[in-house]
């Protein structure tokens, strides 16, 4: 198997003497105690007891707010908490909630999602009844900021079960959002934590490919989590200067040696559309609220990804949001305007 590198931290066994309940909840956070109480009320909807189901928050020395505080009311004692000493960057307060974690099964949380009602116990199933899994996982609810669903993920297959050809899938398709997988364990202990090297993005897409290669996975076709998409939250950020598309591409060639040898040029192929597609939605969504700054870094690197006959006529599309921009400004000039001289006719008629 891939062993852990100086590139990714070695998570070691369980002590002996320590509990082991099935489940680790773990829900890193940074700056996002107003969410955090959604995420834990989420998980302790469906708590299965201290001996069954371990819950804690590890924080990555948030200074804007008090995520502690958050922990304390809505846990009333039932979840741990760790503060790390010093800010060490999502990916090393990932890394210290797989070390901090007991549990046979792993779900790290983000400290502004949630999981609905059922995602413990039906995955819980699966790994139950298929002890060759080395991760499952369901589809999964996009919402804003305020809550809002966006949309939904795709079904993958007619029914639950193990994914079929689950490599390929998610190598070209990234259906996968981190709180809506679940892991064993053991199988981070074999294969490691999670790539460093990634600065903003596409470290969790790494794993999964890294783990699909290794295990058999699966699919819940229930949407069982909600991720939510903020533009303050890191990814967003790093979309403004494209450090997005460049951590993908960086993933897309660290998976490189789990392909296989006869399919390894064309789901390389397929890695890089998906990403430069991503970086086009990412650049027509940013160019129709009338951020072309980000957009265009937005298609330079998308560019970079791929650029294939059907990249280049998606183009036209994307650039159309920047018509779409101007036009929504022009109506709402217009409709200022209308209304300033409705408001200075009545003054006369007065």
């Amino acid at each position: 198997m891939n062993q852990p590198t100086v590139y990714r931290a070695a998570i070691a066994p369980v002590p002996t003497d320590a509990p082991r309940p099935l489940w680790s909840v773990m829900i890193p956070t940074y700056h996002c105690a107003d969410y955090l109480r959604q995420t834990l009320a989420s998980v302790l909807a469906q708590d299965l007891g201290a001996d069954v189901m371990q819950i804690q928050v590890v924080d990555d020395h948030s200074t804007l707010d008090d995520p502690e505080a958050a922990v304390r009311e809505l846990g009333q004692g039932r979840i741990e908490f760790y503060r790390q000493p010093q800010n060490v960057g999502y990916i090393r307060n990932f890394e210290t909630c797989l070390e901090r974690s007991r549990g046979h099964l792993v779900h790290l949380l983000h400290g502004d999602d949630l999981v609905r009602v059922g995602f413990y116990q039906k995955l819980q199933r699966a790994f139950k009844q298929h002890p060759e899994l080395g991760a499952a996982y369901c589809r999964h609810i996009i919402c804003d900021e305020y809550g809002h669903w966006q949309r939904l993920s795709p079904v993958e297959q007619s029914q639950s079960g193990i994914l079929s050809d689950a490599l390929a899938r998610i190598v070209s398709r990234h259906p996968i959002q981190t709180p809506s997988i679940a892991v064993r364990r053991s199988v981070y202990e074999q294969l490691g934590g999670f790539d460093r090297r990634m600065a903003s993005c596409g470290e969790d897409w790494e794993m999964w490919v890294r783990i699909a290669a290794h295990y058999p996975v699966w699919f819940e076709a229930e949407p069982l989590a909600i991720y939510r998409s903020r533009a303050s939250s890191l990814s967003g950020k790093a979309m403004r200067t494209g450090q997005n598309l460049r951590d993908v591409r960086l993933a897309t060639q660290l998976i490189q040696p789990y392909l296989p040898a006869a399919q390894a040029k064309l789901l390389h192929q397929q890695a890089s559309h998906l990403w430069a597609f991503w970086g086009l939605s990412c650049a027509r969504d940013m160019l129709a609220q009338g951020d072309y700054s980000g957009g265009l870094v937005q298609i330079r690197e998308a560019l970079c990804c791929a650029t294939s006959a059907s990249v280049i006529q998606f183009l036209p599309l994307v650039l159309l949001a920047i018509v779409s921009h101007w036009n929504r400004q022009l109506r709402q000039a217009w409709n200022q305007l209308h209304c300033g001289k409705t408001e200075l006719s009545r003054s006369e008629e007065l």
